[in-house]
């Protein structure tokens, strides 16, 4: 219940970004909500850690780093604290979001054995930054608005998460997350 609002408002404050909801001199008007979100993943983290939920400790612990890298990078090149040449900032912006294309996509391969709505959801995420790349690679306004059309629907689907763990905890019941692809 503290990991999904966060992360609703990350994915949220991020896709706003690469809409283009505020310009692109304005990235850091995201910051304080890509910040807060990181710290609701980290605590999130931690409590899902001390109860023993290690595959929620570690995929909220993954989030809260993307967050946290995420707002690193942005207020790192807009205040040239990593001393990189503005000609080398595609090649680190592209350099940040391959390597997180790894990550996620190891969570899209665990998530065959969960269910369903977890795959959807790190799909999703896979497509966002796959699109964002591309928006890098080919300086395409249209692929970074589309990556961020996909992490709207990520939204929607950890908002479809809360829903469902909201009508749990006050005695309703659980929405249906899907069957898993591959069963033990």
């Amino acid at each position: 219940m503290v990991a999904l609002p966060s992360f609703i408002v990350g994915s949220v404050a991020l896709a706003m970004v690469l809409i283009g909801f505020v310009p692109a001199t304005a990235t850091g008007a995201a910051m304080p909500i890509i910040l807060a979100a990181a710290l609701g993943m980290f605590l999130a983290t931690i409590w899902a850690a001390r109860v023993g939920e290690n595959v929620s400790a570690g995929i909220t612990g993954v989030f809260g780093g993307f967050f946290l890298s995420y707002a690193l990078l942005v207020l790192g090149l807009t205040h040239n604290w990593y001393g990189i040449a503005p000609t080398a900032v595609a090649g680190t912006q592209k350099l940040f979001v391959i390597s997180w294309i790894v990550i996620v996509t190891m969570l899209v391969l665990v998530a065959v054995r969960m269910p369903t709505v977890f795959l959807l959801l790190f799909t999703l995420v896979d497509v966002s930054l796959v699109l964002n790349l591309l928006g890098i690679i080919q300086s395409s306004a249209t692929m970074s608005k589309a990556a961020g059309w996909a992490l709207m629907a990520v939204a929607a689907v950890v908002v479809y998460l809360f829903l469902g763990a909201a009508s749990h905890v006050t005695g309703g019941k659980e929405f249906p997350l899907g069957r898993p692809i591959l069963h033990a």
